[in-house]
C-alpha cells in the first residue's frame, strides 16, 4: 500500500474525534472508506493507523511467523493486537479515537498523521517535534548511506 505523501495537521475535538484533511482522505482514495485499524505505538508514545487491507497482511505475517502452541508466541500475538480498534471515518470526515487510545498516544488537540513505509503514525504535535529530534542527524545519515544501495 501506498500511504499519503508527507504529514498533516489535524486537531482533535472534545469527544475524541479527529477531522481528517481533505488532502489526506483524496489521497487515500477508497482505501478510506474501507475503514482502519488503530493500535497503541509499538516503539513510541503514539498510535499506528493501518488500513484494513494492511493489518490482514501484517496479520497474516504474524500467523506465518508464530506458533500458536508457542506460549511465548501466543503472548506476542495477545501483545501487538492489544489496544487495537476498527475505526471508519464517519460522514463528516472524522475518525473517532477511543478514549483508551488517547491517553495510551498522550494525544492532545493539535495532532499530526505521519505516514511511514509501513503504515501512518498519529502523534500529539509536541512529542512527533520531539520525536523527530531524537536520532541524531550523523546517526541518520549513516544508515541512510549503509542501508540505500
Amino acid at each position: 500500500m501506498s500511504y499519503p505523501v508527507g504529514h498533516f495537521n489535524c486537531k482533535l475535538d472534545a469527544k475524541g474525534r479527529l477531522m481528517i484533511p481533505a488532502e489526506f482522505k483524496e489521497q487515500l482514495g477508497e482505501q478510506a472508506d474501507e475503514g482502519f485499524v488503530m493500535r497503541p505505538g509499538l516503539f513510541h508514545k503514539c498510535l499506528e493507523l493501518y488500513t484494513r487491507k494492511d493489518w490482514d497482511e501484517v496479520q497474516d505475517k504474524l500467523r506465518a511467523s508464530l506458533n500458536p502452541f508457542d506460549p511465548q508466541h501466543d503472548a506476542v500475538f495477545r501483545k501487538y493486537n492489544a489496544g487495537a480498534r476498527f475505526a471508519k471515518l464517519d460522514a463528516s470526515g472524522r475518525l473517532q479515537i477511543p478514549k483508551d487510545l488517547i491517553e495510551r498516544g498522550a494525544l492532545e488537540k493539535e495532532i499530526i498523521i505521519s505516514s511511514v513505509t509501513t503504515k501512518m503514525e498519529i502523534w500529539d504535535k509536541d512529542l512527533y517535534n520531539k520525536a523527530a529530534e531524537e536520532l541524531p542527524e550523523d546517526v541518520y545519515f549513516q544508515i541512510l548511506r549503509e542501508q540505500i544501495k
